[in-house]
């Protein structure tokens, strides 16, 4: 797991219960904005198994390291939550490193404790989505 990643998930498993909504909410607003050439999400996929509009793209860089993309509106905080979670963890990192991300990534931040299983599987589908992506350009 992608060092930074790694810190952001010991930090919300070791935080009390009452403190991880506050902690999410902040990464709700860690999700930068789309560049013009995703406007419209043009090129971008659609994760289904959120409740909400979430769109997402990962690119394989020549280097080997991948830059992500997430869109989704900031009256859905928990699933952005879930999108700057990801933006700030996986950046920089390496398609090796994303793809030796834990599947139960949100299960081990403890985050079911604290949002519904609802939410927690659209988290999951994201994470799911952006590995398929990296996994088909790098096959």
């Amino acid at each position: 797991m992608p060092p930074k990643l790694a810190e952001i998930v010991e930090d919300f498993a070791s935080a009390p219960r009452e403190v991880v909504l506050e902690m999410l909410l902040e990464f709700s607003d860690a999700v930068p904005p789309l560049p013009a050439a995703l406007a419209g999400h043009d090129g971008m996929e659609q994760v289904p198994e959120c409740q909400t509009q979430f769109f997402l793209k990962a690119e394989v860089q020549p280097d080997a390291t991948v830059q992500t993309w997430f869109d989704c509106p900031p009256e859905a905080p928990t699933t952005r939550a879930f999108a700057g979670i990801l933006a700030e963890g996986l950046a920089g990192s390496s398609a090796t490193e994303i793809l030796a991300v834990p599947d139960d990534l949100y299960a081990r931040m403890g985050l079911a404790q604290a949002i519904s299983p609802l939410r927690i599987r659209g988290g999951t589908a994201i994470l799911g989505r952006l590995k398929r992506q990296i996994a088909e350009q790098i096959a």
